[in-house]
């Protein structure tokens, strides 16, 4: 069982950055796709972006040219770097991770196509 612990988030004005962690129990050298969702007050969870073992990513229109993803596999660990923070990406911010590479068959995929989900961590950007 992987266990994933996201950090990072926080108020921030509009306009302004953060760099949100998501630290695995286990080695995620082995897991396929690590991505990052978020969920607005009263939308659904959505995928903003992930990145397979190999390094590709994707992103979904609006969050693309603004945040990054990326993963340190020594650390065990993946990062969404957040720039240019508008009201609307207020939300709590989701880690997942799936150990096949069933969530890259479709986007955005089925949040079934994974395995092990972080708790959240809040984001909230205004003034």
């Amino acid at each position: 069982q992987v266990q994933l612990v996201e950090s990072g988030g926080g108020l921030v004005q509009p306009g302004g950055s953060l760099r949100l962690s998501c630290v695995a129990s286990e080695r995620i050298s082995s897991i396929l796709v690590m991505g990052w969702y978020r969920q607005a007050p009263g939308k659904e969870r959505e995928l903003i972006a992930d990145i397979t073992s190999g390094g590709t990513r994707r992103y979904s229109d609006s969050v693309k040219g603004r945040f990054t993803i990326s993963r340190d596999n020594a650390k065990n660990t993946v990062y969404l770097q957040m720039t240019s923070l508008r009201p609307e990406d207020t939300a709590v911010y989701y880690c997942s991770a799936a150990v096949t590479g069933a969530p890259m068959m479709s986007w955005p995929p089925s949040e079934d196509d994974n395995d092990y989900w972080g708790q959240g961590t809040q984001v909230t950007a205004s003034s």
